[in-house]
């Protein structure tokens, strides 16, 4: 196997996974949280608390492509020295860094944690009042850096093909 084939194969994969985190995150954005954003606070908090559930179980194709995401993307960066020059280098190394600055800083910093707490809440013992104070706290936090989340996975994705382009 050649760098060349081995740096188009990273590339590619890298190019793949950050599209698929990219249309996750604006799946939550446009269609999870809008509804379970319709369920009073007890049903929004649940339904989030399961979906959340699901996600921390590990399953192994979520695994492969969030940390396949990184770990391509810094791989192909590196390799990127080699193979790449001009506009097409500065371009990777932006996407990188906007990925790991935009995309998984704050989910490991802001949204993480908001599952965390989110997930510590005994909700049948709650009352009204203590819901409504538990889902303030969390959904439109929650939603704002997940829409940050989106649109720089986005960019970066372009940016990718644009590198796949120009190599």
């Amino acid at each position: 196997m050649t760098a060349h084939f081995i740096f188009n194969g990273l590339l590619t994969f890298a190019t793949l996974s950050t599209l698929l985190v990219a249309g996750l995150l604006f799946t939550f954005a446009l269609l999870v949280m809008p509804g379970l954003g319709q369920l009073d606070d007890r049903g929004f908090l649940r339904g989030f608390q399961e979906i959340d559930r699901i996600i921390q179980q590990n399953n192994p194709v979520f695994v492969v492509v969030w940390l396949g995401s990184i770990i391509s993307l810094l791989a192909v960066t590196v390799m990127g020295f080699g193979q790449l020059n001009g506009l097409a280098q500065g371009l990777l190394i932006a996407a990188t860094l906007l990925y790991m600055l935009g995309v998984q800083l704050p989910t490991m910093q802001g949204n993480v944690p908001l599952n965390n707490h989110l997930q510590s809440l005994e909700l049948t013992t709650m009352g009204e009042p203590d819901l409504a104070e538990a889902r303030q706290s969390f959904e439109l936090p929650w939603n704002r850096l997940n829409l940050f989340r989106t649109i720089i996975s986005l960019v970066v994705a372009i940016l990718l093909i644009g590198v796949g382009i120009l190599r």
